[in-house]
């Protein structure tokens, strides 16, 4: 076929992604579904299943016109059997409620301003209407749960209840003609949330799937999730080989730090205990983070590590409905945007039902220098930078900005952490605090290699809370409050954890190799140039980079 066959096709597969997923297309940016939600029923999975199956029988008979075009097949080739995989096989909307919580839909159009607010909450009302039809078509796809996936959905639903009864109303108050429209429509939604809430706890008490996947499942999730060829024994054997080497790494520098010439384990927790006193607060933390982002995009531009555009970045409070998975994450703008609004960079304050123990463990984890190091992970030059260059990608198909890989950015951002602890990011400040900054990078890589291997001998090897605990806090030095929040996600995700580490080593490799194929370049020049196609997997960004 020609290339615009491909093009064609592409085109295709995007539409009707777009129209089985209608909250994600908002998030992407095409607006024509901002009125709908997603089907939940068992009759909407079906469909969705039979129409992928037949979108993977027809992709073989694609003819790339080259690499390009080659590269965005096989990327949306495996993004078609992963969600395969997912609806014939893993099943995971049959037993992880979380998959079945309206509430992201209605966050996403008052949360963007991508559009007039009078406009958007037309589409509030229209998805609000939805939400008892929705909810009743969920319970008939849901079966027997996964406990902790059940725990917390009815957390994140009693953030939409929230959203529902206080956010909205504040924001259609100055609309009068919407707010009687929307008055009753919330109202209606409370109540089939109340009672959909009601009966998930009673089913959430006797709940009984197990939600590791096993070696075989697991495995074949893995591959498809990393876009990469990996055995989940090999894996586990590399991490496990790479968290001595760094282990070594941070004795090394808690040594350096505490002026001790034989340093030992005791002595990295002594110097994480001294740093870990300078802790935020519920209250501070937001703005320490829009500080930490203003800091770090004028040591990059200073120190031309890459270049940095301009599009805006705002730090906010991650909202209630979507906690309970990551402390932190980063929202760009979506690629189908006309007018993009500011990425965010949503960070989450301390749970409501934590004790003062556990919130004070929290922002020991989270202390002040280890925010800067989760600002350069998740904004600069992490995944905000990394998203903007992916926007600016002249793509002859939406593939790689819909599809974009999550190792490719996870990497990108744990690589981000290493290269400005390298090149001495804090130091204006005061060679202390670029030590400190130091043993916070190489605790969050000792933080990305455990990720790695909780999740795989967790769905594979029968892995137990107290071993994972103590693998957390000894051998990763996590407070309390990082290990329990890190054990719940080792539960709720599979194969996801797996992304920072494998794609820190494939990222880092491949900057290496393009360092070494161009002799006399820039740190910059490497760097926008390894950012400069969008957000392939790695194996595919080094047929780009290095062909021929």
């Amino acid at each position: 076929m020609s290339a615009p066959d491909v093009a064609s096709f592409a085109a295709e597969a995007l539409e009707r992604m777009l129209a089985a997923h209608p909250v994600e297309a908002t998030y992407l940016g095409d607006h024509r579904g901002d009125g709908r939600l997603e089907d939940p029923s068992p009759e909407a999975g079906r469909r969705r299943a039979a129409e992928l199956a037949d979108q993977l029988r027809r992709i073989d008979d694609l003819r790339p016109s080259g690499i390009e075009e080659d590269v965005d097949v096989e990327i949306l080739r495996t993004a078609l059997r992963a969600e395969l995989l997912d609806l014939e096989e893993l099943r995971e909307a049959e037993w992880n409620p979380m998959h079945h919580n309206p509430g992201p839909g209605i966050h996403a159009l008052l949360s963007r301003d991508f559009a007039p607010l009078q406009e958007r909450l037309v589409s509030v009302a229209s998805r609000t209407d939805a939400i008892p039809e929705y909810l009743s078509a969920a319970r008939r796809r849901l079966g027997e749960l996964s406990q902790v996936h059940a725990s917390t959905a009815l957390d994140q639903l009693h953030g939409t209840e929230r959203l529902l009864a206080e956010t909205l109303p504040r924001l259609a108050a100055p609309f009068a003609h919407l707010t009687a429209r929307l008055r009753p429509a919330a109202e209606a939604a409370r109540d089939a949330l109340a009672a959909y809430r009601a009966e998930l706890a009673e089913r959430a008490e006797h709940a009984g799937h197990d939600p590791r996947l096993g070696p075989e499942l697991f495995g074949r999730k893995l591959a498809l999730v990393l876009d990469t060829d990996v055995r989940p024994d090999d894996l586990l054997a590399r991490a496990t080989a790479d968290l001595d080497e760094t282990s070594a790494a941070i004795l090394a520098e808690a040594g350096r730090l505490a002026g001790c010439a034989h340093p030992d384990p005791t002595t990295v927790r002594e110097v994480l205990d001294e740093l870990a006193r300078d802790a935020p607060t519920d209250d501070t933390i937001l703005q320490l983070c829009r500080d930490a982002l203003a800091d770090a995009a004028a040591f990059v531009r200073d120190r031309a590590l890459v270049t940095v555009h301009d599009d805006p970045v705002q730090v906010v409070k991650m909202p209630e409905i979507e906690r309970g998975v990551a402390v932190a994450y980063c929202r760009p703008a979506g690629p189908l945007e006309t007018d993009p609004p500011p990425t965010e960079v949503a960070v989450s304050p301390t749970p409501r039902h934590w004790d003062e123990v556990m919130v004070r463990s929290f922002y020991r984890e989270y202390n002040r220098h280890m925010l800067q190091d989760l600002v350069v992970h998740e904004a600069m030059p992490g995944h905000a930078l990394q998203l903007m260059h992916a926007n600016r990608y002249p793509a002859r198909t939406p593939i790689r900005a819909v599809w974009w890989s999550g190792t490719f950015v996870e990497g990108w951002a744990v690589y981000a952490e290493q290269l400005m602890a390298r090149h001495g990011y804090r130091s204006d400040e005061s060679a202390r605090a670029a030590a400190a900054l130091r043993m916070q990078q190489l605790k969050m890589r000792l933080r990305s290699i455990l990720n790695a291997v909780l999740d795989v001998r967790f769905h594979c090897d029968e892995l137990d809370e107290n071993e994972a605990m103590q693998l957390m806090t000894t051998r990763g030095h996590q407070e309390v409050g990082e290990a329990t929040g890190k054990w719940r996600r080792v539960q709720l995700t599979a194969a996801q954890l797996c992304t920072y580490y494998v794609g820190f080593r494939e990222v880092t490799d491949l900057v290496e190799d393009v360092r070494r194929s161009r002799p006399g370049a820039s740190d910059r020049q490497i760097h926008d140039a390894v950012l400069a196609h969008g957000a392939p997997p790695a194996r595919h960004l080094r047929r780009l980079m290095l062909a021929g």
